[in-house]
């Protein structure tokens, strides 16, 4: 007798499980093709080509990719450095051409390319910058190739540099929102968008010097290697600005004018000896060169260094859409560094502007623990404030750039208050509450009496735990260490001099640093090992954190979609506060860069 309560087995490809059988081989078979399809060998003598346009991350997350779809933004930084490194020493490389135009990054990552550009003439190669409609940073960092050629027909547009900043206080107020704050101390400026109309005298003061030190080193390098006067050079910046490419070279600031195809047709010629064709060009990409060389590096021994990075905002726990560093991505970089027994230094790479308090502090903590285990020296990238200064003290050394942007030790803490905008939209509300304070952190009305105190309190705490772990790490007293926080913004050369850093240098300095420490024989090349471990689209998908096959899909595509629509520089360092604000309307405790330091 048929049971007609009985569900009847679904049959075909519904059943649970079966999509996922049918997926899987679908998506292996596309990676595997696409794989083969993209390796291929590179001639025995050729033209290394290295674009450089936009904003440059220090690490790129090539998750972000899906399959059938090109990789997206432009190369890391640290792709960069290690190519140009490969490059140098690889006789294979008869020339480099920089494709260069419109970066958008920080003044001490324009200063390590320009430091690695060097190291490639050095070894005898020369460097060629093609420039397409360049701006000063551009022309900052063409200048320290052998020759400079501007695309022909375009402009330069060399009319200095600027800081700008928006303020939101009066645009906010008239929709009914209102930000309440505890900033500590003076210099930590970043409360000021939301609380005041223009910038304050601290402000000012900190940009001035900042600006003043980038813009004589730009002017410095650049009358330098063009051999021109370094007046000359600001005066054509002051009364000329935007200049032809024909009048660039006549005043001797470029080489020559040309389209890229002549370019490239005439260093095919120089290195074949034939004609540019189908079969004979001697270009090579930087993505098809990272491809063919031994990544990172090639080694001469067993014996490695963990190279970890910290890029991006600091956050608690890493969100869909966070663009940052969590408190569990560091610890399993290091859980892996630490495990791995030829591994035998740590070296932390830092390009972050700080973020959250507590995961700032969680982080230190962490690496302090992995220090006693093994060495572990710093390097610091673009910028390092703030958080991002507070994990740089577990290092044994501190390496920064003379640009660097660091420092920034203070506190502070946003509260948005919503009441006048409830008001405009007739949004009304009941509340029952069991604690005095049980509603005071509400974004539904302001802070007042006590709970203000409270939350200004809290800020001061946070602050003094800061600058104990200062001096503690740094071996300074607690008077010296708050005379030099506050807030206050130091480039690597200033913070040098502060006590803040022990040396100046780059990545590949840290490295040789740690090799010591570690007392490795230094006549070899470690392995490098490169952490958070850069995941693919496909094992990222496959390696969900327990959600769905089709749940972790559905969030692939709408990441890459996002970052399609958005690219990821036009996230500002303040994106992960936004998203808090956004999740709980609550203020947290922020230890973060007051602005972003951008030459264009």
């Amino acid at each position: 007798m048929n049971n007609t309560n009985t569900p009847k087995k679904r049959r075909g490809c519904f059943r649970n499980g079966c999509l996922t059988l049918v997926i899987i081989p679908i998506l292996l078979f596309a990676g595997l093709f696409w794989a083969l399809r993209s390796s291929h060998s590179i001639p025995d003598r050729f033209v290394l080509v290295l674009p450089l346009s936009g904003g440059i991350d220090e690490i790129r997350n090539e998750s972000t990719s899906l399959p059938f779809m090109a990789s997206r933004g432009p190369l890391s930084l640290q792709e960069m450095l290690f190519l140009l490194n490969h490059a140098a020493a690889d006789e294979r490389v008869r020339e480099v051409v920089l494709d260069i135009g419109g970066i958008q990054t920080t003044p001490a990552k324009v200063a390590v390319l320009i430091e690695a550009i060097e190291k490639v003439r050095k070894g005898g190669k020369k460097v060629t910058a093609f420039l397409r409609s360049p701006e000063d940073s551009d022309y900052l960092l063409a200048a320290a190739s052998d020759s400079i050629i501007v695309e022909r027909g375009s402009f330069l547009l060399l009319d200095g540099l600027k800081a700008e900043s928006l303020f939101y206080t009066t645009p906010l107020g008239k929709i009914g929102v209102q930000v309440q704050a505890s900033q500590w101390k003076k210099y930590k400026s970043g409360i000021e968008p939301f609380v005041r109309t223009g910038a304050s005298k601290e402000y000012f003061e900190q940009i001035n010097a900042l600006l003043d030190e980038v813009y004589d080193d730009y002017l410095t390098y650049v009358s330098k290697r063009r051999a021109i006067s370094r007046n000359s050079f600001e005066a054509f910046i002051n009364n000329e600005a935007l200049v032809s490419a024909k009048r660039a070279k006549a005043v001797g600031l470029v080489d020559g004018e040309a389209s890229f195809w002549e370019l490239q047709r005439a260093l095919t010629r120089k290195v074949t000896g034939k004609e540019l064709s189908n079969d004979n060009d001697a270009f090579v990409s930087a993505s098809e060169y990272r491809s063919a060389v031994t990544w990172p590096q090639k080694s001469t021994t067993d014996e490695a260094i963990a190279v970890i990075t910290l890029s991006g905002t600091i956050v608690r726990s890493a969100g869909e859409l966070t663009d940052g560093i969590d408190v569990e991505t560091l610890k399993n970089s290091l859980d892996k560094a630490l495990e791995d027994k030829k591994v035998k230094a740590l070296v932390l790479r830092i390009d972050s502007p700080g973020g959250d308090a507590l995961a700032s502090a969680d982080m230190l903590q962490m690496l302090d623990s992995a220090a006693v285990k093994k060495p572990l020296v710093v390097s610091m990238s673009g910028v390092a404030a703030s958080g991002g200064y507070m994990t740089a003290l577990a290092g044994k050394t501190i390496f920064a750039q003379p640009l660097t942007i660091t420092g920034s030790i203070g506190v502070y803490a946003l509260k948005p208050n919503i009441s006048g905008l409830a008001e405009k939209i007739g949004l009304k509300r009941d509340v029952v509450t069991r604690g005095r304070y049980a509603d005071a952190n509400t974004p539904f009305k302001p802070l007042e009496g006590e709970a203000y105190n409270k939350f200004v309190a809290a800020s001061g705490v946070v602050y003094d735990d800061f600058i104990g772990k200062v001096a503690a790490s740094r071996k300074m007293p607690l008077a010296q260490v708050d005379s030099v926080a506050g807030g206050r913004v130091w480039t690597g050369s200033r913070a040098l001099k502060a006590g803040l850093v022990d040396r100046m240098g780059g990545l590949f300095d840290a490295i040789h640093a740690a090799q010591l420490l570690a007392k490795m024989d230094m006549s070899k090349k470690p392995r490098i090992m490169l952490y958070p471990v850069q995941k693919s689209w496909f094992e990222s998908l496959l390696q969900g954190n327990g959600a769905s096959l089709s749940a972790r899909l559905s969030a692939a595509v709408k990441q890459q979609v996002l970052h399609e629509l958005i690219p990821r520089r036009h996230f500002s360092s303040m994106a992960a506060f936004y998203e808090m604000l956004e999740r709980s309307g609550q203020m947290r405790m922020l230890t973060v860069m007051p602005s972003e330091i951008v030459i264009r």
